[in-house]
């Protein structure tokens, strides 16, 4: 985001991720100003170091990480074949997704957030502000290379991978690059890029049937494996379960709704008490539709659960997404390395909980 601020009659900035006019309005007054209030806002957010984790736009920040842009494991083997086969031919079959090569993406999302604060039998549930709204622009290129910008009412996140290194960044939390091998994005897995989902449910165990919005759908379960775990393990953390469920229509064979929950172990900081963190994501998915060939879902809604307990007070934040794709595109020629390189203190890695629990 580079305006022009000499020369204010100039031509007006345009941002690769999409904003909402609804978000700039709450901004400032003319396009000129928009844009510098903007910048100022992002560069006030990542410089102000006092900000503590407990202050209202670092819990956000954290939450949008959270919500979007979290990394799913990849694993091997498989037992839902068939189930699998029927959701390639209905997104477009064998030979349409092994023709692609890489794909663009650009979309709006609305995000509302809560928490719950728990003391013995008192539970009270306390929602944080208005709805926010924003957009993001995703690439992503053959075989593990993928970038994201996502900025929600002045807030911005960046993640991504090389093929190397998965990495995420915000305005306001400094560069992290997450622990164990490359991971995709968990954005592709709402019904954005077929290739993803069926290859992590190839993995599956059909695990029984449920009804989802009036469909019929088989249920797809995996577990993942111990040493894929330990391999995202840090000093700090050890992630003791990840488990992913997709539900496929038996009517359509389309994916319908996907959803991961992960348990974290955190060592104390003070004392002997470990403390743990449990999230949550679901997404339902829906509004499919061809594009070049690709059935691709448009819209969706995914809601978000950030559980910490095993100290004095037990803490629960959610987050909601209602996400919605503008633009889709495939095979984009001129899409080279350099649009995937991680930002350029690479060695700089946190062990923070906000790290280990929202994003890997």
């Amino acid at each position: 985001m580079c305006p022009n601020f000499d020369k204010a009659d100039g031509l007006e900035t345009v941002l690769e991720v999409p904003i909402p006019e609804e978000m700039l309005a709450n901004i400032g007054i003319n396009g000129f100003n928009q844009w510098q209030n903007l910048r100022t806002l992002m560069n006030a957010q990542f410089g102000d170091k006092s900000l503590g984790l407990s202050t209202p736009s670092n819990e956000f920040m954290a939450l949008l990480k959270f919500v979007g842009a979290p990394l799913i494991p990849l694993q091997k083997d498989s037992t839902a074949k068939y189930i699998v086969q029927q959701y390639v031919a209905a997104t477009g079959g064998v030979a349409a997704l092994n023709a692609l090569k890489s794909m663009y993406a650009m979309g709006q999302v609305r995000i509302c957030w809560s928490e719950e604060m728990r003391q013995g039998d008192d539970d009270s549930v306390q929602p944080r502000g208005k709805a926010e709204v924003g957009g993001f622009v995703l690439w992503q290129n053959n075989p593990d290379l993928w970038c994201l910008e996502l900025v929600v009412s002045g807030f911005k996140v960046s993640a991504g991978s090389n093929g190397k290194v998965s990495w995420n960044q915000s305005s306001s939390q400094p560069f992290h690059a997450n622990k164990g091998p490359p991971r995709p994005l968990r954005r592709f897995f709402q019904g954005l890029d077929p290739r993803y989902i069926a290859n992590l449910f190839l993995d599956a165990e059909c695990v029984g049937e449920n009804t989802i919005n009036n469909e019929v759908c088989f249920m797809l379960k995996l577990q993942t494996e111990q040493q894929i775990l330990q391999a995202q393990c840090t000093s700090n953390t050890e992630i003791i379960m990840h488990t992913i469920l997709g539900y496929f229509s038996q009517r359509t064979g389309l994916l319908v709704k996907f959803e991961d929950t992960k348990l974290v172990k955190m060592k104390p900081v003070k004392g002997k008490e470990y403390v743990f963190w449990e999230t949550s994501i679901e997404s339902m998915i829906e509004d499919y539709t061809y594009i070049d060939g690709i059935n691709i879902a448009h819209s969706g809604k995914t809601v978000a659960t950030l559980y910490r307990y095993g100290a004095a007070i037990n803490h629960k934040r959610m987050i909601e997404e209602t996400w919605e794709i503008e633009e889709v595109d495939f095979n984009i020629l001129g899409l080279s390395m350099d649009c995937f390189l991680p930002p350029s203190d690479l060695e700089r890695e946190h062990d923070g909980a906000e790290h280990a629990v929202g994003m890997s």
